[in-house]
């Protein structure tokens, strides 16, 4: 039994639950628990950005936004969870007219804290959840300090990002299944 630390790109998430699962909403100590298996889990690190507001927001915004964060506060409320927010950018528009926004300072939260456990020897073990090949640099900078690196993934990943880790573990039905949250 190691110590792991996982690491959860909300976004990605979002977009993996929402395109294959329904919007499946997750019980997500469950979903960490399930991902550490034995090892003990020295935190949960979930990287987002909080919705965009215009200045003055909308009423919808307004509820967007403060649903997203009754969902980072019932994360911080959980056992060896930390929440890290990033900022959402509006870079011009879509080919549909759409607004263009980009997450800002996310990646780097995440790699950050990947390579400072690594170094420091607190982890053994690092579960990424993400499809993302940003992190390529953290990733191998953690293996070099002996960190083995675990991806669960969705459909859609980096391949780049699946080569460079030790196992990886395609999000399936079962495991969805298995940390579903029950209907309040």
């Amino acid at each position: 039994m190691g110590r792991v630390a996982i690491f959860i790109d909300g976004g990605y998430l979002d977009k993996v639950l929402a395109s294959e699962y329904g919007m499946a909403r997750l019980d997500y100590a469950e979903f960490a628990n399930q991902l550490a298996g034995k090892d003990e889990i020295l935190r949960t690190y979930y990287y987002h950005c909080p919705p965009w507001q215009n200045n003055p927001p909308t009423q919808e915004e307004q509820l967007r936004f403060s649903g997203k964060e009754r969902f980072f506060d019932a994360l911080r409320s959980l056992p060896c969870f930390e929440v890290r927010l990033g900022r959402l950018e509006r870079r011009g528009v879509n080919e549909d007219g759409s607004p263009n926004f980009v997450q800002k300072r996310v990646d780097i939260q995440l790699g950050v804290d990947l390579v400072q456990l690594s170094v420091k020897h607190r982890i053994e073990r690092a579960v990424l959840v993400t499809g993302d090949s940003d992190f390529l640099p953290a990733v191998f900078a953690a293996k070099n300090e002996g960190v083995r690196i675990d991806l669960v993934h969705g459909a859609q990943y980096h391949f780049d990002l699946w080569q460079a880790c030790d196992s990886r573990l395609g999000l399936d039905s079962a495991l969805v299944e298995r940390v579903r949250r029950s209907a309040v």
